[in-house]
């Protein structure tokens, strides 16, 4: 009886590694599949007075072939690199937005500005007038498409965390189900290993969307944690994500925040985005308040910029029609701001204007007040923080040109400001008929009849420094400018507010400009005492209809191309800047993207290494098994005969 006690064991020892050979090789290619071994175990011997007696073989038990360490790590790697790959896919769809070539927005600013060298050419030429602000409209256009592409951006964006959302509700409930299965299975003390490994399939899973941490508690259950400690599972107990606007501005800011609701309570709880680690949604979240965000603001500043500074100079010039000219761009001239939710008292009241556009930063703005009138303004771009004590005071209040004006309100009330958020969406050409390019000077100038010097005009326009306001001398009242010879040679002005009328001994230069009144004028030669240069208005009939063919002002625009206005680039390189700080963005999220790829690629290899089913390894284990289920078989035969023959002599 003990020789068929040992077959019997060793036959049904056997036949389990066969089935669990099998059992590997059927799940080859079942994702998340741990390759299972079994674990024999000797029989305890019989003691008899001459030894132990050996009784055969037992299936301890069936082992998991898994590294803990490693699945976790490959879990986190690949939710790392899931939001690296979103984060890049985005940044290269915004850089073909602000792409060059023809079709390209710096192509449009560059043609807009050319057009004016033949209104320049021919100031009464209606035809290059007309081709201006056509130029003029397409750029605008391009603008709009760009910024349309951006919104577009940012509802795939939202459609994206929304599903990803959905996915994570989808996924937690499913982990906790395999939780009760789990912990009631392994109560008789063996490990439940295909539920073991869907369940750490169901993990990696979630870690494509969010990344998680991993607790296991001692009835096997796993307890699942997001943003470091908010537990998303716990038990058989699953709690919910959500995305919504952040509470900080609720709608206005357009910024998104996760949102934590654990079971059984209707609380909601932010989670700081610098805790969410990898996965789809995190990365996403980061994307749409971060990069996209900027990316907005530049595109919002570029067409401030260019519509403000543009404007300004068509306002100081003169139409065909001998008026000052009106607004080229319609942009806003009062800053889009919004009150967070949980002040309290009364709202504060707000003035926010645009002042300077070369002094614009691409970036939102938060205003904090301490109750006194004073408080601190953030540039969100970079976190710069600004002390004012009086937000009523110009020469406090203003910040990389913008004016924040408040009053009211109380300590601990917060206000966003998003100055370049919808600029590039709304930008149009405002002037249609070619008579309204206002290309002529405001402003007329002769030289006096009895000058004895080499005094010539050079040059004569309105100012085009941004944030320069023009004030024209009344008619019959010019501006004059009297010189002496000196040496040194210096100049007096009278009629003028700045430098006041009756100032003396200024310093002339020849070729240096000469500014006055928010215009300039550009001399060459050398005066002798009692030179005289008269500055009047252009409308003045003393000048006739000069204005009509005068292209000082249109020069002025094209002079504007040199202007720094972006971060100390000029206009026609601001373009080029604003593509490089995308490039730059976009090579970045790239590099993430490859170097967080290679990590997971690499320890997904070391976790396949020890998980991975090896079919030839395999087929060879069914060779083996195969024979010695054989031989086991064997065995029993062999004791039946003994036993039989026993019997029949026992019969005898």
């Amino acid at each position: 009886m003990g020789l068929l006690n040992v077959g019997a064991r060793a036959l049904l020892a056997n036949q389990v590694a066969l089935q669990t050979a099998g059992h590997n090789i059927s799940n080859v290619n079942t994702a998340g599949y741990s390759r299972q071994t079994v674990v024999l175990q000797t029989v305890q011997g019989q003691f008899t007075g001459g030894g132990y007696i050996g009784k055969g073989v037992d299936v301890q038990t069936i082992k998991r072939n898994q590294n803990e360490l490693l699945t976790r790590q490959s879990a986190t790697a690949e939710a790392v690199q899931s939001a690296d790959t979103v984060r890049a896919d985005r940044m290269r769809q915004i850089q073909d937005i602000f792409g060059g070539g023809t079709g390209g927005l710096g192509a449009g600013i560059n043609d807009m500005m050319n057009a004016l060298s033949d209104v320049v050419s021919a100031p009464t030429d209606l035809t290059a007038r007309s081709v201006a602000l056509t130029r003029m409209d397409e750029t605008a256009l391009r603008m709009r498409a760009a910024a349309g592409r951006l919104g577009e951006i940012q509802s795939n964006v939202s459609s994206e965390l929304d599903n990803g959302v959905t996915q994570i509700n989808r996924l937690a409930p499913q982990i906790a189900a395999l939780n009760e299965q789990i912990a009631n299975a392994q109560g008789n003390g063996q490990p439940a290993n295909d539920l073991l490994d869907k369940r750490d399939q169901l993990i990696r899973d979630l870690n494509q969307y969010i990344q998680t941490t991993q607790i296991e508690a001692s009835d096997g259950s796993m307890g699942i944690f997001v943003a470091s400690s908010q537990p998303l599972v716990l038990g058989n107990t699953a709690s919910k994500i959500s995305v919504e606007d952040r509470q900080s501005f609720g709608g206005g800011s357009g910024n998104k925040a996760l949102y934590f609701t654990q079971a059984g309570s209707g609380t909601q709880v932010e989670l700081n985005d610098s805790m969410l680690g990898g996965g789809l949604v995190s990365g996403l979240v980061r994307f749409q308040n971060g990069e996209l965000t900027e990316g907005t603001n530049l595109l919002g500043r570029l067409a401030m910029s260019i519509g403000m500074t543009l404007n300004a100079q068509q306002q100081n010039g003169l139409t065909l029609e001998g008026v000052r000219g009106s607004a080229l761009f319609s942009v806003p001239t009062t800053v889009t701001s919004y009150n967070v939710p949980l002040n309290s008292g009364s709202a504060p009241v707000v003035n926010a204007t645009y002042v300077n556009p070369a002094a614009f930063a691409a970036s939102d703005y938060e205003v904090q007040l301490d109750g006194s009138g004073g408080g601190q303004v953030v540039r969100l771009a970079d976190g710069k923080t600004t002390f004012v004590t009086d937000f009523t005071d110009p020469a406090q209040n203003t910040l990389d040109g913008l004016q924040f004006n408040i009053t009211g309100g109380v300590a601990g009330d917060r206000i966003l400001f998003k100055p370049f958020a919808n600029t590039a969406a709304n930008i149009e050409a405002r002037v249609v008929s070619p008579r309204e390019l206002a290309a002529a000077n405001a402003i007329n100038a002769a030289m006096g009849s009895a000058n004895a010097g080499s005094l010539k005009l050079a040059s004569l326009q309105a100012s085009s420094a941004p944030g320069s306001t023009l004030t024209l001398p009344a008619p019959g009242a010019p501006v004059t400018l009297g010189f002496d010879s000196g040496p040194p040679a210096t100049y007096s002005v009278t009629g003028s507010t700045t430098p006041a009328s009756g100032t003396t001994g200024l310093p002339y230069t020849s070729g240096q400009k000469i500014t006055v009144d928010g215009w300039e004028i550009t001399l060459q030669g050398n005066p002798s005492t009692g030179d005289t240069v008269t500055v009047g208005n252009a409308s003045d009939p003393v000048y006739g209809d000069w204005y009509q063919r005068d292209a000082g002002n249109a020069s002025a625009m094209m002079a504007l191309r040199d202007t720094p206005l972006f971060d100390g680039a000029t206009l026609s390189d601001g373009y080029a800047s604003l593509m490089a700080q995308v490039g730059t963005r976009t090579q970045s999220a790239q590099f993430a993207l490859d170097l967080s790829s290679n990590i997971a690629a690499s320890l997904e290899r070391d976790r396949a290494a020890v998980s991975g089913v090896n079919l030839d390894e395999e087929a060879a284990k069914l060779i083996q098994y195969q024979q010695a289920y054989q031989a086991s078989a064997k065995m029993i035969q062999i004791a039946q005969n003994i036993f039989d023959t026993l019997i029949q002599g026992l019969g005898r």
